[in-house]
């Protein structure tokens, strides 16, 4: 008895191959719509060649003038938004490791507290946020005309944050060339103490060789090239009896400590339960042996317990960082100079409406995916390695 072979629409491998032609067509024709829809839109980016005739008030290492041209104008914003989203990060994750861990402290104040900052700001909206510290706390600060001043070197007021910084001079570029050959060094360093330690089973305190190698190497590039950093202070520029500005040193503009204190405190949070997740997840025996083993709380925590949650966290921080880069485009409500504010004025100023936000949409697809990148290479550095 021969049994019939199952007609061609009821086979599996058929329906799949079906499915798939189905959503590829689908898919072609919308993206022949939007190929057709762009050939007629207006996609010449040569006006960015132009005077932009705007001034920044955020701009910071770089100087620009009105007189320069938009595309000088849009990559101010772009760095303004990438010392923006850098800072954020690092003080995001700082804080956010730290309200993690003390979710799950013995101490019931601590854990209390730690559940109310994370409660209490991740079921705030971001903008409200933003809003709040630049109107209730920044512009509450004293006017510049009647500031408050620290030794007089440092200087508080709604306009600005003045601090002492170090300004470069000489052989300055010289210099950071020397410290990137030191922490070349200093990895190369750290990797042959690894060695020798995994060769004979003696510590080989491989970090401290390799930070020691890097910072000799940059203080002797320091003083070789004639010492390339000096302290430069602010000063108060006067026009009469008013005061007009601070010049000289770093300046940190309330718009820019708005965003990023917003920035910071509403992503630690998730962070923070990022964290407390981790560690949870990790069976108890680990922290339990190194309890056994005679190690503090602190040392169980740093050596034991972050180092193997650290495998599970990474992939859920890096949508956290992501966030925290699309999010930076909120300061657009503050007047901070970021690449989208930047954007909508050079839109006001020339048009070119679409051509714009193209730009605006491939700089943050090229950021997250610098972003995406750095933390993939991370994740898998920390993997374990099967056999």
């Amino acid at each position: 008895m021969h049994l019939s072979r199952p007609r061609l629409w009821r086979s599996r491998s058929a329906q799949r191959l079906g499915v798939q032609a189905i959503f590829g067509s689908v898919v072609a024709l919308l993206l022949l719509y939007a190929v057709s829809r762009a050939a007629q839109l207006d996609m010449d980016f040569g006006f960015l060649r132009g005077p932009a005739g705007f001034t920044i008030a955020n701009d910071w290492v770089f100087s620009y003038q009105s007189n320069e041209s938009r595309l000088t104008a849009y990559l101010v914003g772009v760095w303004n938004t990438v010392r923006l989203v850098v800072v954020g990060i690092l003080l995001a994750t700082l804080l956010g490791v730290v309200a993690g861990v003390a979710r799950l402290s013995g101490n019931w104040l601590v854990a209390r507290l730690a559940t109310l900052y994370v409660e209490a700001v991740r079921n705030t909206p971001l903008l409200v946020q933003i809003v709040f510290w630049w109107l209730a706390v920044f512009l509450t600060l004293p006017q510049i005309a009647e500031q408050r001043g620290l030794f007089g070197i440092v200087f508080v007021s709604n306009r600005a944050l003045a601090l002492p910084w170090l300004a470069p001079r000489g052989l300055a570029a010289l210099w950071l060339l020397v410290v990137l050959a030191g922490l070349v060094a200093g990895w190369l360093v750290r990797r042959a103490r690894l060695a020798r330690e995994e060769r004979t089973g003696l510590p080989a305190r491989a970090g401290l060789w390799g930070a020691a190698t890097a910072l000799l190497i940059a203080g002797v590039g320091f003083v070789a090239t004639g010492l390339p950093l000096e302290p430069n202070t602010p000063e108060i520029i006067r026009s009469g009896t008013n005061i007009q500005r601070y010049e000289g040193g770093l300046s940190i503009t309330p718009q820019f400590a708005a965003v990023l204190i917003a920035l910071v405190t509403y992503t630690g949070t998730f962070i923070a339960e990022i964290v407390r997740g981790s560690i949870q997840a990790l069976p108890k025996g680990q922290s339990e042996a190194a309890a056994a083993l005679g190690l503090s709380s602190y040392q169980r925590m740093t050596l034991i317990v972050l180092p193997q949650a650290l495998r599970t966290m990474i992939p859920p921080l890096t949508n956290q960082f992501l966030n925290l880069n699309k999010n930076s485009s909120l300061a657009v409500v503050v007047g901070y100079s970021e690449l989208f504010f930047i954007s909508t004025v050079v839109i006001n100023n020339a048009g070119h409406a679409v051509p714009m936000f193209v730009l605006v949409i491939g700089t943050y697809q090229v950021l997250n995916l610098m972003i995406s990148a750095g933390m993939n290479y991370l994740n898998a550095r920390v993997q374990l390695v099967g056999h």
